[in-house]
């Protein structure tokens, strides 16, 4: 069987905070109970395709899912345990808000099979967190842990911003302590971007909100680069540390080109070579799963096959986010072309620049370069499409049958 993994969105939020982007939505939750029925049909309806398939991760983001009804994770959970084969260790991973996720709900997930949380912590600074819209403390997020630990849950994971108006190194260096006092299992570190249509945006152009440059923001990652790295942590990801074991299986499908399945109001999907996106509004999502029950083409609003050149950009580009970097074997075997033949020119330049490494096994980001792995995706997509690709064999070759 090939593996699969399956991403679930929770478009449901109490508050969306001014920074946020995804597909979320706050005051919607009497829409909660028709939103899980019309996931249910979605999956259902997905269950000739997963025939084959052999589920090693199930993932619900949001949103916050951890807001959810547990009785409605668990009923999802087990109509993709009927649909599908799910494998016995299989990585089933939630989204939480640590101010509102209590023990009672955190012991029904784990009797449900969710073995993985996620805390969006953010940051142990209560000024930050007002900053952030965030609207637990910075000791709920103790309590959170502890709650999980006690439920049973095997693995923890704390998601921090960096790059905040005003952080100082002194700052940033304090949540990193408090962070891993709470003994987390992996740290997510997402430097705050300013994503257009968001109040931020609004506020950082209004002259209101100043926020650091690239330099001090560089500087952040490399205090917490450098402070996990001594407190045991194995960077894995450009974003990700980990203790031995406790990498997010699910993300790692995303970064090695895998095949998921996206469920629910605006997910992203990526299976046998195509790309699709559902849409994004839940009443709509809820609608059309309503006017076809069991079809899973009925929310999806866009679809299409990527290009050989699209494909073997995203392929690398999403390859070199992690720390061990790509196999130019494995590029061979997937694109039937050498890597360094489709893509040796720009790597080259890159490599003189200090920020990538190549050999004969593995092509990776330097550290310098993993501060810029954005810009060094944006040139290897100009790169192949300038050459068109080329390699021999046409698309459906290349990827296999389509189904």
């Amino acid at each position: 069987m090939t593996s699969l993994a399956v991403y679930i969105h929770i478009p449901f939020c109490t508050v969306k905070c001014g920074y946020c982007d995804f597909n979320a939505y706050a005051g919607m939750d009497r829409l909660k109970a028709g939103y899980t029925r019309a996931l249910l049909l979605e999956i259902e309806g997905w269950r000739e395709a997963m025939a084959g398939h052999d589920v090693t991760s199930i993932a619900f983001g949001g949103g916050t899912p951890g807001e959810m009804p547990a009785g409605d994770l668990a009923a999802i959970i087990g109509a993709l345990r009927s649909a599908g084969t799910i494998a016995r260790d299989a990585e089933i991973g939630l989204e939480a808000n640590p101010g509102s996720i209590g023990p009672d709900h955190l012991c029904q997930l784990a009797a449900a099979g969710v073995n993985r949380i996620s805390f969006g912590a953010q940051s142990f600074e209560a000024g930050e967190l007002r900053f952030l819209d965030r609207i637990h403390s910075p000791e709920a997020i103790g309590v959170a842990v502890a709650n999980a630990r006690r439920a049973g849950i095997a693995s923890v994971n704390l998601d921090l911003i960096y790059g905040l108006p005003g952080q100082s190194p002194a700052r940033w260096r304090w949540t990193m302590v408090q962070a891993l006092a709470q003994q987390p299992d992996h740290l997510s570190l997402y430097a705050l971007t300013v994503e257009d249509g968001t109040i931020l945006a609004r506020r950082v152009q209004d002259g209101s909100v100043i926020l650091p440059g690239p330099d001090e923001v560089a500087d952040l990652y490399e205090l917490a680069s450098a402070r996990l790295e001594e407190s045991g942590f194995h960077q894995y990801e450009l974003s990700n540390w980990a203790r031995p074991g406790h990498e997010s299986r699910h993300n790692l499908t995303y970064w090695s080109d895998g095949d998921y399945l996206g469920l629910g109001a605006g997910a992203h999907g990526y299976i046998r070579g195509e790309r699709y996106e559902n849409v994004a509004h839940p009443r709509e999502y809820i609608r059309r799963l309503s006017a076809q029950p069991h079809s899973h083409r009925a929310a999806v609003a866009h679809a299409y096959r990527p290009s050989v050149a699209t494909a073997m950009a995203d392929w690398l580009s999403l390859g070199l986010r992690r720390t061990a970097g790509v196999d130019p074997g494995a590029f061979l075997a997937r694109f039937g072309s050498g890597l360094y033949g489709i893509f040796g020119s720009v790597l080259g330049e890159c490599a003189e620049a200090g920020l990538v490494e190549m050999s004969g096994e593995r092509t990776r980001l330097t550290r310098a370069g993993r501060l810029l792995h954005g810009e060094v995706s944006v040139r290897l997509l100009l790169a192949v499409e300038e050459s068109g690709g080329a390699c021999p064999g046409s698309l459906s070759a290349i990827l296999g049958p389509q189904g």
